[in-house]
């Protein structure tokens, strides 16, 4: 399993998904109407590291975090 957590103001609960990709964890998640808005801008880390590329492999027990854009002054 996969724990999911979603920072800021997304405003989700943590989750834990089956998912062998990024992509196809990004697949499942897009099916939640409440993320599709926020799954497009945010950044992903997996266990702490910056990812950018959605064939990425994940195993059992790695953590990933969505990470929504904020600004500051």
């Amino acid at each position: 399993m996969i724990k999911v957590e979603f920072l800021g103001p997304i405003g989700k609960e943590p989750v834990e998904i089956e998912a062998s990709t990024l992509r196809e964890l990004s697949s499942k998640l897009k099916a939640d109407k409440e993320l599709l808005e926020w799954l497009d801008i945010c950044a992903v880390a997996i266990n702490d590291t910056m990812v950018n590329n959605l064939d990425i492999s994940l195993k059992s027990g790695d953590r990933v975090s969505i990470l929504p854009p904020v600004c500051g002054g």
